[in-house]
């Protein structure tokens, strides 16, 4: 195979800035691709096969445009520029992040940070219901939050109602203790600890004490009508096509609505249909409903997150493909 040399001129700060600690990003891209990076005479220069050091150097032009933003280079944006560059894309990670939805308590920033990210909080802003469906890790209800507590805060909605179901992951807990609230919050810390994060404990508990923001499971929605307000149902493929039914005709007038979930973790009850799957193929094509179909590259939690995510689609894929397999040998 024909080895090449491709360039691209650099200086030595922005290199310092790409390169990460002890070249940790330089020796990923070069493992990853099969290539040599020198750098040199401000200049990078990148060693390989012809595809192989044009993929490499686009990943270097990805961390490159990043570093002049300022952004300091993580090792999920490293991967993230890795798989866009193995899909031959013209994008640039550069172009994400800009769109800044909310702050922290502590000042920090919350944006999209993938793609995929950005497409599921436009179509939260341009669409009524907004189904975000993809693994753990992908932001899907914590930016639901940050739109949610943005919208309250410009008075675009008069309140917001947060919700899942009240459904063990995979082990019983058995009798809790105190009054109902204290017996349901268990379910629903995952929602506390982004309100707490994005808004602060303070305001939140003033604004559960006007009633202006609910946390509750599913069944409180029974026989309500939800006006004037941003409902987020959290965890939706442990909900059945009842409940979703009864959740999605709650809504009312000057409301938005983001269901979330993930359809590989689902923890009803075996030969329980889940609502989430149900819902998705009902109201595929409505209008002012987005579906927005997050995958393991917009997983922005530690990049060992991505991997095991990774590992599992891997598995599950294969174990569909065998049991088709077996299927077609029984119809024989």
């Amino acid at each position: 195979m024909n080895q090449v040399t491709v360039s691209v001129p650099l200086s030595g700060d922005i290199f310092s800035r790409i390169c990460g600690s002890f070249d940790c990003n330089i020796k990923k891209v070069d493992k990853t691709f099969g290539v040599s990076s020198v750098y040199r005479n401000d200049e990078l220069k990148v060693s390989g096969s012809e595809a192989d050091a044009r993929q490499a150097l686009y990943v270097f032009r990805q961390l490159m445009a990043l570093s002049q933003k300022g952004t300091d280079i993580a090792e999920q944006q490293l991967d993230y520029a890795i798989d866009l560059s193995r899909e031959k894309s013209n994008l640039s990670i550069s172009d994400v992040g800009d769109d800044i939805i909310a702050h922290t308590t502590t000042g920090k920033p919350i944006s999209a940070r993938t793609f995929g990210q950005q497409d599921y909080v436009n179509q939260m802003r341009e669409k009524m219901i907004v189904f975000g469906v993809g693994p753990a890790g992908t932001g899907k209800t914590y930016l639901a939050m940050a739109m949610a507590i943005t919208a309250f805060k410009n008075e675009e909605v008069g309140r917001i109602i947060l919700t899942r179901p009240a459904i063990e992951a995979g082990e019983k807990l058995g009798f809790l203790p105190g009054d109902l609230q204290s017996k349901v919050d268990p379910y629903l810390r995952p929602l506390y600890d982004a309100l707490y994060q994005i808004m602060g404990a303070d305001a939140f508990a003033r604004n559960m004490e006007k009633g202006l923001i609910e946390v509750a499971p599913l069944a409180y929605m029974r026989g309500r009508t939800l006006d004037n307000a941003y409902i987020i149902l959290d965890e939706a493929q442990n909900t059945t096509p009842a409940q979703m039914k009864m959740f999605l005709t709650r809504i009312g007038f000057g409301s938005k609505v983001v269901i979330t979930g993930d359809q590989t973790q689902i923890d009803l009850a075996p030969g329980v249909k889940s609502g989430l799957k149900d819902a998705l193929n009902v109201l595929k094509g409505i209008d002012d409903i987005g579906i927005c179909t997050l995958t393991s590259k917009d997983v922005v939690r530690h990049p060992l997150v991505q991997k095991i995510v990774k590992a599992y689609e891997k598995n599950e894929n294969k174990r569909k493909k065998s049991s088709g397999e077996k299927a077609g040998f029984r119809k024989k």
